[in-house]
């Protein structure tokens, strides 16, 4: 069994600095039936450890009545993951947030006239039935047991968003942690959120930080984020700002690893914000947050879904229910690395180049301190100097160039010459030419055979174990390698960074590391791997002589057919009438086996919604990008109904793209098509 643990500085597994990635998905919000191929994917992404809310709300809608059947099966969830290989931090609650109804607390809580969230023993009684029903479906299934979950987390954003401060809130979170010890919750980390002032308990504190911030009343754009500079502060001052602004830290960093659990994967768009992240985005701010000495990534969310029905209301985050946003209905999408109905986006490939980095590098890399130059500058207003970090250990390490920060201009930095205090010494980069956007980290004095490679302006992907190690680098112009002496006993290939977001590591059948590139998705099933892609179903390879099989399959396509209605009025989640264009839509599919069928939907306006023989199933507000719909988990239906909602140009919201207005008033369906998605089997 393997045994883990922590230091001041980072994560250890059997007794070896551990870089993991984390990645959130929400069983609840994803069918039971998908689980695996999900959670599979995740782990193709890099993601080790995946983090995961248990919503009281999604349980107990009616006090007394727990329910965990159907997609709300724990249990299955939690041994789904253990099949595929995964760990799991299970984030108990009792508060969550995530954008569900009060947090996550059920109605019937509220009305009960407790001081909840506090050591008030009605309301603790009340949790650790709670934590009981839980536990119940946890049991066995802790690392202790051989099972997957390593870590707990104790509440959310406590003391920040709701909650006590001071003595009084630590003493509520020591008591939640106890309560879950003697129930059973026996791991090797017990984490809380860190950031905002929060109080922890003694737990270990987990931060985050988001591209931007689609919670801010504010429907302008938003001062440049702090997420893209290279710093030593943990927290970020945008997370729950709907809430409260605190830039405090309750807790001591120099006795807790700089881990995070909510990096932003996306971001969850609100009626009044629609946010539009792009990988670039969260590439960026992954590389600034490496570069300031994490040692950790977690992603929420990276997988998104649909929120479950309710038995008595819906069960989304609402002004209605004294929250400051309003969200869809249904739709949890978050524009995440995997979409809510399993697509994989630009944040993935993204992300995975920094996951395969720290599978390989990660070891060593944990043990790095971060440095800051004295140019570097500190504020993220400042869009002239250039950003750069360093980390380090010895004589080795990396340096980190940022220049890029979200909807803002940085200067061009043309034949910049950087050199690196390396502790004993320096060593001088060639030359780089660094554009507005550009980001990327580069080695300095790494072993690569018997030889050190004093230092490259190429970046290091992963390492291939075949008979001599390749060390796989990327760039999109023609590096400079410089070693101490002509290297033997490894070799280094170079790709592109294109190829890089596309490159998954896999084995040959003579158990041989080999790269496969692919536009599709590559993940690991118990009889080998699967290929999966909406377009020509393909891979290529490197080595190109791998000892491989690849079964390819070319491009099929369904029709949908559109027909306007009688425009009609229909009523919203509140009750209120509201106009809607309905549209008709016919679809076809094709003769041949497929995987899944996504609608995708181009259109202008506000909200818009799917509808199967009358009931809603699906929704979206505009964001300027095609609102894509699985279609498999509908039964592959033949005909729907979309409504769409207008939007008015004085309509009280931000938008990164703006629709065609006509007289002040946008409603059209743009464009309308279905994509097939296919899976090939690679031997």
């Amino acid at each position: 069994m393997d045994q883990y643990s922590y230091n001041p500085d980072y994560l250890m597994k059997n007794g070896q600095p551990w870089f993991p990635v984390m990645g959130e998905i929400h069983y609840s919000r994803v069918p039971k039936a998908s689980w695996k191929q999900e959670i599979r994917k995740m782990l193709a992404g890099g993601v080790e450890v995946v983090s995961v809310y248990v919503f009281w709300l999604h349980h107990e809608e009616v006090e007394g009545q727990f329910d965990f059947t159907g997609d709300r099966d724990l249990r299955g969830f939690l041994e789904a993951a253990k099949e595929c290989g995964a760990k799991i931090w299970l984030r108990i609650g009792p508060w969550c947030h995530g954008e569900a109804r009060n947090g996550g607390f059920p109605d019937w809580l509220l009305t009960k006239g407790l001081d909840l969230r506090s050591n008030d023993p009605e309301y603790l009684k009340l949790v650790e039935r709670l934590y009981a029903r839980i536990y119940e479906q946890a049991r066995g299934l802790f690392l202790k047991d051989g099972g997957p979950i390593i870590g707990v987390q104790i509440e959310n954003e406590y003391g920040h968003v709701g909650g006590y401060g001071g003595e009084k809130g630590e003493e509520h979170m020591r008591t939640l942690r106890k309560m879950a010890e003697d129930m059973g919750f026996i791991v090797p980390f017990y984490s809380a959120t860190g950031w905002g002032g929060a109080v922890t308990g003694g737990c270990i504190p987990v931060m985050g930080g988001y591209c931007d911030a689609p919670w801010d009343e504010r429907i302008t754009e938003i001062e440049p984020s702090g997420n893209y500079v290279f710093t030593t502060e943990r927290n970020d001052h945008a997370i729950g700002s709907d809430h409260g602004i605190n830039d405090s830290l309750t807790f001591d960093q120099t006795k807790f690893p700089y881990l995070t659990a909510e990096l932003g994967g996306g971001l969850q768009y609100t009626r009044h914000r629609r946010t539009v992240p792009t990988g670039q985005d969260i590439g960026a701010m992954t590389l600034a947050k490496l570069g300031s000495g994490v040692n950790l990534l977690g992603y929420y969310m990276y997988h998104g879904g649909t929120n479950p029905e309710g038995k008595l209301s819906t069960l989304q985050e609402s002004k209605a229910t004294g929250y400051p946003n309003d969200l869809p209905e249904l739709c949890y999408d978050f524009q995440g690395p995997i979409g809510e109905y399993g697509e994989i986006s630009d944040k993935f490939r993204e992300i995975k180049l920094y996951a395969m980095f720290v599978k390989d590098f990660g070891s060593e890399f944990c043990k790095m301190k971060t440095f800051l130059p004295e140019s570097n500058p500190r504020t993220p207003t400042d869009l002239t100097s250039l950003r750069t970090s360093v980390r380090r250990n010895g004589e080795s390490g990396y340096l980190f160039v940022g220049n890029y920060q979200r909807h803002y201009r940085m200067a061009d930095h043309p034949g910049e010459v950087i050199t690196v205090d390396t502790g004993t010494g320096e060593v001088t980069f060639p030359a780089m030419d660094i554009h507005d956007g550009d980001y990327g980290f580069y080695p300095f004095n790494m072993k690569i055979g018997d030889a050190t490679l004093i230092c490259a302006d190429a970046t290091p992907l992963c390492i291939l174990q075949r008979e001599e190690p390749v060390y796989v680098f990327y760039a999109d112009h023609e590096p400079t390698f410089r070693f101490d002496h002509e290297m033997q006993g490894a070799a280094i290939h170079v790709i592109s960074r294109a190829d890089a977001l596309n490159a998954f590591k896999l084995k040959d059948k003579d158990g041989l590391d080999v790269l496969a590139f692919t536009g599709g998705v590559i993940y690991q099933e118990k009889k080998g791997y699967v290929l999966a892609g909406q377009k020509e179903v393909e891979a290529r390879f490197y080595p190109e002589d791998a000892d491989i099989f690849a079964e390819y399959k070319g491009v099929l396509s369904g029709t949908v057919i559109a027909r306007e209605l009688e425009e009609k009025t229909l009523r919203d989640a509140a009750g209120e009438e509201k106009p809607f264009h309905l549209y008709q839509l016919d679809i076809t599919y094709p003769a041949s086996d497929y995987e899944d069928a996504f609608l995708k939907i181009d259109y202008s306006g506000d909200e818009a919604d799917l509808f199967l023989n009358g009931k809603k199933v699906a929704d979206w507000f505009y964001t300027g990008n095609t609102w894509s719909v699985g279609l498999k988990k509908f039964g592959f239906p033949e005909s729907v109904t979309l409504a769409i909602e207008p939007l008015r140009k004085d309509a009280f919201v931000y938008l990164e793209i703006q629709p065609q207005y006509t007289e002040n008033v946008a409603c059209s369906l743009d464009k309308i098509r279905v994509t097939i998605e296919q899976v090939s089997h690679i031997l």
